[in-house]
């Protein structure tokens, strides 16, 4: 072991560096306190791997993590080690090191989150919402959990349930824009429609230049349910005044430009929507659509293609895929 003075020293000054983001001098600085450790101390091994992960050298980061739990087992160490096989999207992996840690630390609300959010990821919602639920039982007051059950009821088409986790976040205090705009969806679901104003209202107060865009976009969704048109053409156009990268809102305001019977304009959105968001299956699918009723077979080919890219097992794009096929072989 080194000198006490000199430990104290150079752990002041790698705190300090790490937090005014000078990791490679807190790396420095870790390194000496390792070695003047005989590198058998536990705590500047986990110093050591925080510094190699925030300069991206995490397969270093994940040699000091390992080497820390073998010598003891800790809640930090454990997430972190999560958070790096999430990063090198390793979900087995992860997942395992959470098995592992469920071991030492039986129902640990932090793990179990993690896991929540691995299966989530995987687009597995059944073991995401298991898990959340578990974390529901254990701490009561979990934002997280309570948020991902409601939304998870939402998508399920049981928006009473929804509106009464939603309602229990709002009893804790949690007072954002955010769950404002869930309530208000829930409300004009389960046919509160007076609920529905107030909570949007609301939500459009505490809008800030992060989260308006999409208070809009969703509110726009109501306008689209009552058939008013306008309305949601305005408040399209207005989360894209919100936020000029808003590609749900280019893909809905090409849906409503059919409505009108205005191709050109449709399909100048479809395109600015997926040349912003490539992910997204329904600006490709839509492209795809208008092109082949304007029998733009190799347009809507190409579009439908990257739409089954983008989402695999849509319906839709299947059965247009197959009439362009059919079409295909007839010439």
């Amino acid at each position: 072991m080194g000198h006490p003075v000199y430990q104290d020293l150079v752990m002041s000054h790698s705190l300090i560096f790490s937090k005014q983001n000078g990791f490679n001098c807190a790396l420095d600085l870790a390194v000496q306190a390792t070695q003047a450790c005989q590198f058998k101390d536990w705590w500047w091994k986990i110093q050591l791997g925080k510094c190699y992960y925030m300069l991206g050298l995490v397969r270093d980061a994940e040699q000091q993590f390992k080497s820390v739990l073998k010598d003891t087992k800790n809640i930090e160490t454990i997430l972190r080690l999560i958070r790096v096989y999430v990063r090198l999207d390793q979900p087995l992996a992860a997942l395992d090191v959470c098995k592992k840690g469920l071991d030492y630390f039986l129902n640990d609300v932090s793990i179990l989150t993690e896991m929540a959010r691995i299966f989530e990821g995987l687009n597995n919602m059944p073991m995401s919402m298991k898990y959340y639920k578990i974390i529901a039982q254990e701490d009561a007051s979990h934002t997280e959990a309570i948020a991902s059950i409601g939304m998870n009821h939402f998508y399920n088409e049981h928006p009473e349930l929804a509106l009464r986790y939603y309602r229990r976040l709002l009893q804790m205090g949690v007072y954002n824009a955010e769950l404002f705009t869930n309530l208000g969806l829930c409300c004009f679901y389960a046919q509160q429609f007076d609920h529905s104003i107030s909570c949007f209202e609301r939500a459009l107060a505490l809008a800030n230049d992060e989260n308006a865009a999409d208070v809009w976009y969703n509110l726009s969704h109501i306008a689209i349910f009552i058939a008013d048109y306008a309305m949601a053409d305005q408040c399209l156009r207005l989360a894209i005044a919100a936020d000029s990268r808003h590609a749900p809102s280019y893909n809905n305001l090409g849906v409503l430009e059919i409505k009108r019977n205005n191709s050109i304009a449709a399909r100048t959105y479809f395109h600015a929507s997926a040349s912003i968001a490539e992910y997204m299956y329904e600006p490709h699918f839509n492209s795809a659509h208008l092109a082949f009723e304007m029998d733009d077979l190799q347009t809507s080919y190409n579009a439908v293609k990257k739409a089954l890219t983008a989402y695999p097992e849509h319906c839709n794009s299947k059965e247009l895929f197959k009439k362009l096929e059919a079409r295909f072989s007839e010439m």
